[in-house]
């Protein structure tokens, strides 16, 4: 597995940790929230090529 996969996911749940912070104290729960969003979204995006590879090994590997 490649590291620097790992290392992405780190940066934008650091980030986002960050702003979530930032913005609960300002009194913005609402684009704290939003932003919680958009971190989760982004994964997704990052991890999305990485399970379809999976999931079309594992149907490779089912084929007879």
């Amino acid at each position: 597995m490649d590291v620097t996969i790992v290392i992405k996911i780190a940066a934008v749940g650091l980030v986002v940790a960050v702003l979530n912070s930032i913005l609960s104290r300002a009194g913005r729960d609402d684009y704290a929230i939003l932003t919680i969003l958009a971190g989760i979204a982004a994964v997704l995006m990052l991890l999305l090529p990485r399970m379809t590879a999976l999931l079309e090994s594992v149907q490779d590997l089912l084929e007879f």
